[in-house]
């Protein structure tokens, strides 16, 4: 017996010398005295790390869709899609941008040209605390390139152009830095390879920043989609009203293309979402779009091999109601609800057991994954995606990204958690919109 206790002790203090090896040359020094935290983001539900199940249901299994098990890290996930009143958010402050600009070359309190201290910047910055007065005449005047030309007026009404938005953003291409051609040679004390830049130009690599990309993305969604998409219809009304009016306020919103869902990730990372104490204890919070396989896991909802979103196979809950917002019957938009044929306000539907609502019809949403076929087997089973930034000058093939959820325009197939689809990344649908993701830095454990 006393043998047997001298080999635990032993054993416990081998193994205790192992766990702390690792801290032994690079833990002497002084700790920094830093705070890190991660805030719970307002509106996203959270999706731990682990292993799930993607691909086709076991009825579904035709050698098309595999059943595939994966692993992913945490992440946050909007609860709802995007609506009309958020992103009418970030078009407005495009549109202040602008002006502010504009105005600045008239009215110096619109642009901020020294620093706290008195020196000069570089370049002048926008005063976001003047206020605009939209009705006074000489602000108008100031900021008339803001304004349509008078040739494309209707009844002489002055109206803000939209195809002035632009929104003008970067990114860092890490997959062309992560090639090994494009690494810096130590030995030359340069880089030697090419990059590929945002305007599908072959140029070599000067330094870093050839691997930050320029994106300038129109912003206004495309409410003409409402009539483009479907033939002989009257869709005006929604054309005119269903982004700019109030009562679509809470109603997803369409007519965005990939690009402008990105640059809307872009944006939202910018804002102050939080205020702490000091900002290099907050943690990173930068918005983009959900892979095709977050997207998946998080409208399972923790479920294995589920065909909808809330564990039924079936598309009626016990009473016989519809429990998503999609094409019922044929030519019969409204059997699942009797308020609209469109989308609807968001979370007019339960959530699933992650608390995330309408994944499942309403608007089918844009992921950040390129569409291929044979996708499932292309991936990795750790964090998969496939990401491809396609050139201007690619052919169409390239431009296609996958939409998951189904719409309300769809038949029941088309919401099931395993169907898969596509749009081109340069269209704008009336039933394709989207929600943002955040990886999450700390496991389920930590933010307790």
């Amino acid at each position: 017996m006393k043998r047997t206790f001298t080999y635990l002790f032993l054993l416990a203090v081998l193994l205790s010398s192992c766990k702390n090896e690792q801290n032994k040359y690079l833990l002497l020094g002084k700790k920094s005295g830093r705070q890190w935290f991660e805030p719970t983001p307002f509106g996203m539900a959270y999706i731990k790390r682990g292993a799930y199940n993607i691909g086709a249901n076991d009825d579904q299994l035709n050698g098309v869709t595999p059943n595939k098990m994966v692993s992913t890290e945490a992440f946050w996930i909007d609860d709802t899609e995007i609506t009309n009143n958020e992103y009418r958010q970030f078009v407005y402050w495009v549109r202040d941008k602008r002006a502010r600009e504009l105005l600045g070359q008239t009215y110096a309190d619109f642009l901020i040209t020294e620093d706290k201290y008195g020196n000069p910047l570089d370049e002048p910055e926008i005063n976001w605390d003047e206020r605009i007065e939209w009705d006074d005449i000489d602000y108008q005047n100031a900021m008339d390139e803001l304004y349509l030309p008078e040739q494309d007026r209707f009844h002489f009404r002055k109206e803000i152009d939209t195809r002035q938005l632009v929104y003008e953003h970067y990114w860092i291409d890490f997959k062309q830095a992560a090639k090994r051609s494009n690494s810096y040679n130590f030995e030359t004390q340069r880089y030697e390879g090419n990059v590929v830049n945002e305007k599908g130009e072959v140029v070599p690599i000067q330094n870093r920043t050839s691997f930050l990309m320029r994106e300038s993305v129109p912003v206004y969604p495309d409410t003409l989609c409402w009539i483009r998409d479907f033939a002989y219809t009257y869709n005006e009304p929604f054309t005119i009203k269903y982004f700019s009016h109030p009562g679509f306020d809470d109603y997803p919103v369409v007519g965005v293309t990939w690009k402008q869902a990105n640059a809307f990730c872009s944006w939202r990372s910018g804002l102050k979402a939080f205020t702490p104490k000091n900002e290099e204890e907050a943690a990173p919070h930068d918005f983009r779009l959900p892979t095709e396989t977050e997207w998946e896991i998080a409208a399972r909802g923790g479920m294995m091999n589920n065909k909808y979103p809330w564990g039924s196979y079936y598309s009626r809950n016990v009473n016989g109601c519809f429990v998503a917002n999609f094409k019922p019957q044929r030519g019969n938009y409204v059997a699942d609800s009797e308020t609209t044929t469109t989308a609807m306000k968001v979370g007019q539907y339960d959530p699933n057991p992650f608390g995330v609502y309408d994944m499942a019809g309403n608007v089918a949403e844009w992921t950040s994954t390129a569409f291929f076929e044979a996708g499932y087997e292309m991936m990795n089973d750790y964090n998969p995606e496939i990401e491809y930034n396609a050139k201007p000058d690619d052919p169409p093939v390239m431009k296609r990204k996958v939409i998951r959820g189904g719409s309300w325009k769809d038949i029941a197939y088309f919401i099931q958690t395993s169907t898969r689809s596509f749009e081109y990344q340069d269209t704008a649908k009336s039933y394709v919109g989207f929600r943002c993701v955040r990886t999450s830095f700390k496991d389920e454990f930590a933010r307790n």
